[in-house]
């Protein structure tokens, strides 16, 4: 099948942030499909006088635009980003042509390309919802325009109502999909995925990367690698090394990443004392790179403000730990909640009670049979339920039979 793979976000392993669509595409591609992927160049990596350009990535054909963004533009910017790709993703889609779209959101602007394209090439649309979006910028406050918010509203209900078929990357985004009146038995929930050959990395990998970093020494880590968002509240995490230290000052803090909150992170762990003490802090790096911090760190985490529409992520990070076979600790609840609890993978920090956190957590990096038995427990629900390699077989499998549908 001929597939037209939308997403605006697009990351290849040698660019920082999520690579589910590469991931899922680049297998695709090696199963005999053609994958077109369309996408926007936020970086300014190509001659942005030139409307498209086009490369191979591990057998994904990807047509790239030139549209800088990134999530410290202002709301305007970032609106007049979505809409100008959803113009330009829409015609180049029709251009090349396919059996199938396939659009993944964020944001949820993708749909107005993804339908163009669908009903101009008489072809099926799969919608992949990894937010629930407007609920969860709505509950953050971030939306407030009441005109704003109806019309992010329909744009949601517009994209459910013309897809064949969606995915949805958590069980609970699949409940509020299917309160919103469609059909629960075509909506298919694919997580995010474990990618096995990226993050099982050798140990001594880490242990080099160690002796690189003379600050690392042999400290028990505690590793965030991911954005630094309103959402994510990442200066939990100072808050919690600042509570730490006075239990175990040996343990260590390390935030990797980007985003519009990295300065107030910062400022708040220089605030505390602990900035360069027992919490540090990297900008981002390749995907391709942080396999070997995975493979150094003793646990890692994953953070989302407290928020209870927040909870229905399906957040990279859970995954990524469970592919290097680490024990992760999350301080948010709901079905990732219950998966760290039925098997024992990880730890649920409490997202009010940081005496509390600092406390589970230093009895946990303490005991080196509980951090022995998580890691099997993460590696085995990597191997055995998130296999990038199993998901992506279950969403090739709903794209031909979506496909066959249509013809049908």
């Amino acid at each position: 099948m001929k597939i037209l793979y939308l997403h605006q976000y697009f990351n290849t392993p040698s660019m920082a942030g999520g690579t589910r669509s590469y991931e899922m595409g680049r297998r695709l591609a090696a199963w005999g499909h053609e994958v077109h992927m369309i996408t926007t160049d936020r970086d300014g990596r190509f001659d942005s006088t030139k409307a498209w350009h086009e490369t191979d990535e591990a057998g994904i054909h990807v047509h790239w635009t030139p549209i800088p963004y990134s999530n410290k533009m202002s709301y305007g910017q970032r609106i007049k980003a979505f809409f100008e790709f959803s113009w330009r993703a829409a015609r180049r889609a029709v251009s090349i042509g396919g059996d199938i779209v396939f659009a993944t959101s964020t944001p949820l602007t993708i749909t107005l390309p993804g339908v163009y394209a669908s009903k101009r090439l008489k072809t099926p649309m799969v919608f992949e919802v990894r937010d629930l979006w407007p609920e969860v910028p709505i509950a953050l406050g971030v939306l407030k325009n009441p005109l704003v918010i109806a019309t992010a509203r329909w744009l949601e209900r517009f994209a459910y109502k013309n897809a064949s078929h969606i995915i949805a990357l958590s069980p609970d985004m699949k409940k509020g999909i299917v309160e919103l009146g469609y059909p629960e038995l075509q909506v298919t929930v694919i997580p995010n995925s474990s990618d096995i050959d990226s993050f099982c990395i050798d140990p001594k990998i880490g242990a080099d990367l160690r002796s690189k970093h003379s600050w690392l020494g042999n400290r028990p880590i505690v590793l965030y690698a991911g954005t630094f968002g309103k959402i994510n509240g990442v200066a939990y995490l100072a808050h919690l090394a600042a509570e730490t230290r006075k239990l175990n000052p040996n343990i260590l803090f390390l935030a990797i990443g980007d985003g519009k909150e990295w300065d107030f992170t910062e400022k708040t762990a220089f605030n505390l004392g602990v900035l360069g003490d027992n919490f540090f802090m990297m900008h981002s790096i390749p995907k391709k790179e942080i396999g070997a911090w995975f493979s150094a760190a003793t646990i890692t985490t994953s953070l989302v403000i407290n928020v209870k529409e927040a909870w229905k992520n399906s957040a990279n990070k859970l995954f990524d730990s469970f592919a290097a076979g680490k024990p992760i600790a999350i301080n948010y609840y709901g079905w990732q909640e219950e998966i760290l609890t039925k098997t024992d993978s990880g730890i649920i920090l409490p997202p009010d009670n940081l005496q509390a956190a600092a406390k589970l957590l230093v009895s946990k990096l303490e005991n080196i049979e509980w951090l022995n038995h998580a890691s099997n427990n993460a590696k085995k629900l990597a191997v055995e339920t998130f296999s990038r390699d199993k998901l992506t077989k279950q969403l090739s499998e709903i794209l031909i039979k979506v496909i066959e549908d249509h013809r049908e």
